[in-house]
């Protein structure tokens, strides 16, 4: 094993300080039969233990080493497989060279352990390589991943070749991608201590869809309009979502990502304090073969608060083209999202120029070439909302009227008309018909 980690070449830097490289020492530690058999053990039951923290992180099962063999290739950003993922064909001697690498992974995906396992006098290694795992919550790790991991690991058990082996990794890279960005759909961001923008997989996101939110049907045709325009490499607009508070402006977002992760759409949201960030975001991700949303939730700027200036410039203005495949979505509360003064109306502060002063503050909503407003629902569109999503729980709505007089009782102590305040209302009744 450690000669054919120590010999790889094109996935060489990706196995550096990976459990696969720690795994090759171990095994390069016990041929060479220098340690105690005491430390073989403690090293060992580290190794394990990692191994089986990968695994409950990836949702893997049956056969842990391949799994984790699986979830590497998958994840293993390098020259080759970024390109394959664009689906292009790479030339050259890159061929000769990854399939060298898909030879040594073929003989580490069949790597016979029991001979290390007499010489240490366990059975660990069988156990892990015939593995039952205890049923999880969908909470424990990310679903999505380990299909795409497990399916893989079995396609690779069906390869007989090393040749079989190579199509199955390059297939799964043209289908699914590489990395995290082809393993996930949507992500926060985070700076790095390198000051550089690190993605954050959202492993357990909300599953929306758009019609989950009853009502606001053109609202939802134009955003999905101009999301499919996008996917599809047509001519679309950044989007910003404005209106009242609680009315499904975020709920649309979450539905854009169930809805199309599997066409290639990702959604990265940032904060506002974040926005130092967004050349480096750019810079990441503008390369990728995915249809990126940079996705800001209740964006708005105080006064003081000069962070859209950021924003301004990556939208429009830059030196820099914006990126192909970058759109940006935003939700409000305010139509024009920077905060507006009597004082911007006035010339009480004696500016000259107050007009301009306007304009900066507007030029930014101008900047999102479709807004889309979601209102408030009047107060029989609320009833009708609390009616939709009581059926939808599986509650008794046969006697309306009392239904209604709750969810009214219910919002005058709340926060107002809404639909939010419609689904708190029925999270409510369900949790008293639970108890």
């Amino acid at each position: 094993m450690d000669t054919l980690v120590s010999r790889l070449t094109v996935y060489k830097k990706a196995a550096e300080n990976s459990f696969l490289a720690r795994m090759a020492d171990f095994v390069a530690d016990w041929k060479k039969g220098s340690e105690t058999n005491n430390r073989y053990q403690s090293a060992l039951g580290d190794l394990t233990a990692e191994l089986l923290e990968i695994a409950t992180r990836c949702g893997l099962d049956e056969n842990l080493w391949q799994g984790y063999l699986a979830c590497f290739l998958l994840t293993a950003e390098c020259p080759f497989s970024l390109t394959v993922e664009r689906a292009k064909e790479p030339e050259g001697s890159i061929h000769q060279l990854v399939k060298g690498d898909m030879e040594r992974f073929f003989a580490l995906f069949h790597y016979d352990f029991s001979a290390m396992e007499q010489s240490l006098g366990t059975d660990l290694f069988s156990v892990l390589t015939h593995y039952h795992a205890i049923p999880k919550s969908e909470r424990a790790y990310n679903k999505g991943v380990s299909g795409q991991v497990m399916a893989l690991m079995h396609r690779l058990k069906e390869a007989s070749d090393p040749e079989e082996f190579y199509l199955a990794v390059t297939d799964t890279y043209r289908q699914v991608g590489v990395g995290t960005f082809g393993l996930n759909h949507a992500f926060r961001v985070e700076k790095g201590k390198d000051g550089r923008a690190v993605f954050l997989p959202i492993s357990n996101l909300e599953q929306k869809k758009m019609s989950d939110l009853l009502g606001y049907e053109w609202q939802k045709a134009k955003l999905i309009e101009n999301t499919e325009a996008f996917l599809e490499h047509k001519p679309a607009n950044n989007v910003l979502l404005f209106g009242d508070s609680g009315t499904g402006k975020s709920s649309c977002i979450k539905a854009l990502v169930s809805r199309y992760g599997d066409k290639g759409l990702r959604v990265i949201e940032i904060y506002k304090h974040q926005f130092e960030l967004l050349s480096d975001i750019i810079g990441q991700i503008k390369s990728r073969n995915y249809r990126f949303l940079l996705y800001m939730d209740d964006l708005s700027f105080e006064e003081f608060e000069i962070e859209y200036k950021y924003l301004k410039a990556v939208i429009e203005g830059d030196l820099e083209v914006r990126p192909d495949n970058l759109l940006i979505y935003a939700t409000s509360n305010r139509r024009h999202l920077i905060r507006e003064t009597w004082k911007d109306k006035t010339d009480s502060d004696n500016e000259l120029h107050r007009n301009d002063t306007v304009e900066e503050k507007l030029s930014l909503v101008h900047r999102f070439g479709l807004t889309i407003n979601f209102s408030k629902p009047n107060r029989k569109e609320y009833h009708e909302i609390v009616k939709f999503l009581a059926q939808k729980a599986g509650l008794d709505v046969s006697d309306e009227a009392a239904l209604f007089l709750a969810a009214d009782r219910w919002e005058m102590t709340g926060g107002g008309i809404s639909g939010r305040t419609a689904e708190q209302f029925v999270q409510s009744l369900s949790g008293k018909e639970t108890t």
